[in-house]
């Protein structure tokens, strides 16, 4: 349905992971094409479209809150509309519909098409969902996309889906088996990016070191790597998301020898305990993880590691967290982040309640992020006095006289920040900087050498 002669005006809210935050970027490329105007202004807004996510119970309550406050944002508007997508909505379409009925319109994940139709007003307010997440459904380059990261930098949807069967995650029901997009559409959709300015693309999935496994492709990850590398505009290329049964040496040699490539693996482990991975159907043990760890920086010297924990997982004791402060300790990760454990309805770890408190959980979780801040400190210590390539994001939130950046050992969002204190450059260009001062996260640096 063709918008109106004066086109109305849509916000957009999205939360959650890169992956949700690629779907917002498509739905408001849709959004533009079909001739909206797009404002970052609630109060402004004609629509408000709220991209949800599911994953964890924090998550879900952040989600609600959204909606609820772009609700409210649309108050007294006879013709506003509030539309709800992404990884909530597809959990429990018949419960939100039946607890928010200020929400308008529901639009299925995958369904872009839809999305048009229900800011106009003609989209169902309760969909018929697909029991799994979009069917075949798999972004392309085609698709028109308007950027919401920093300057310089874009995330890269790889694949759709996860075949791994964690017990605390409930990702497969919501989006389905893995799916990977074809080579040749991704390398003309990073063409196509790198030509709008980007130089970074950070490549996203649910299990990025699988890509291409369902197409038949032994080494599907570092054959695209080596794709990547060859886009003349770009400067960086970086994997988030491998998983420890999937990541294999080809892809660990195309972050040593592909110049583009950064040598930065993110890689969520979730446990160190046998007993834990076991119940979390992750399998490994302590020992295990770290030999493939051991492999990666042998095959990768200058190696940027991070993952992802989870404490409080039902059944978790003191040995388990022991055990893991221990093994967090022995790697000394660069980057480390740690979740407390969310039950989660539909996963088999479901049925195992919830018996750890949440305050027993924040002790935990704290104790090994306390560790890991000294283990930061230490290593970003280490790498003062280093040159090293930096993106420039731009001028810096607490300060309009500062720039900040990234290295090639910081990944978006995640990561720390690198505060630039002198040189200029535009934003979005990579230029040298010489590092000066470590905190626990970020580093502070000077601009040595302009770049492009």
């Amino acid at each position: 349905m063709k918008p109106d002669p004066k086109p109305k005006k849509v916000g957009l809210v999205s939360l959650g992971c890169p992956k949700n935050q690629v779907d917002a970027e498509v739905l408001l490329g849709r959004l533009q094409a079909e001739g909206y105007e797009l404002t970052p202004d609630a109060a402004e807004a004609d629509a408000i479209i709220v991209n949800t996510c599911g994953f964890i119970d924090e998550a879900k309550q952040e989600s609600i809150e959204a909606i609820l406050e772009a609700s409210r944002a649309l108050q007294g508007r006879e013709d506003g509309r509030l539309i709800v997508t992404g990884c909530l909505s597809q959990r429990y379409p018949e419960q939100l519909a039946a607890e928010m009925p200020e929400v308008t319109a529901f639009v299925p994940l995958g369904q872009v098409g839809l999305i048009g139709a229900a800011v106009a007003g003609s989209g169902a307010r309760v969909p018929s969902f697909p029991e799994a997440y979009g069917a075949d459904f798999l972004d392309d380059a085609a698709a028109q996309r308007v950027l919401t990261t920093a300057a310089g930098s874009a995330y890269l949807k790889i694949s759709e889906g996860c075949d791994h069967v964690c017990s605390f995650c409930a990702i497969p029901s919501m989006r389905g088996r893995h799916r990977s997009r074809p080579i040749d559409d991704l390398v003309r959709e990073a063409e196509g990016l790198a030509a709008r300015g980007v130089r970074e693309l950070v490549l996203v999935a649910q299990d990025s070191s699988a890509f291409g496994l369902d197409r038949g492709l032994k080494h599907g990850l570092s054959e695209l790597l080596e794709r990547l590398d060859a886009v003349p505009e770009l400067a960086w290329v970086r994997v988030m998301y491998a998983y420890p049964n999937t990541l294999d040496d080809a892809t660990l040699d195309a972050m040593a020898g592909l110049p583009k490539v950064c040598e930065y693996l993110d890689i969520p482990l979730q446990h160190a305990s046998k007993r834990v991975l076991a119940a979390m159907k992750r399998g490994g043990t302590a020992d295990s993880l770290r030999a493939l760890l051991d492999r990666a920086r042998e095959r990768v010297p200058a190696l940027v590691l991070r993952s992802t924990f989870i404490v409080g997982f039902p059944g978790e004791e003191e040995s388990d967290v022991r055990e893991l402060l221990d093994f967090t300790a022995a790697v000394r990760f660069d980057h480390l982040g740690v979740f407390t454990y969310s039950q989660q309805e539909g996963t088999s770890a479901h049925p195992l309640g919830d018996p750890v408190s949440e305050e027993l959980k924040e002790e935990r979780r704290e104790r090994v992020m306390e560790q890991q801040s000294a283990i930061s400190r230490e290593l970003n210590e280490a790498r003062v006095g280093r040159r090293v390539e930096a993106l420039v994001e731009g001028v810096h939130p607490e300060s309009e006289h500062l720039l900040a950046g990234r290295w090639r050992g910081q990944a978006p969002e995640v990561d720390g920040t690198l505060i630039l204190t002198d040189g200029r450059a535009e934003p979005g260009s990579v230029v040298t900087v010489e590092i000066e001062e470590a905190h626990e996260y970020d580093l502070v640096a000077r601009i040595v050498e302009a770049g492009d």
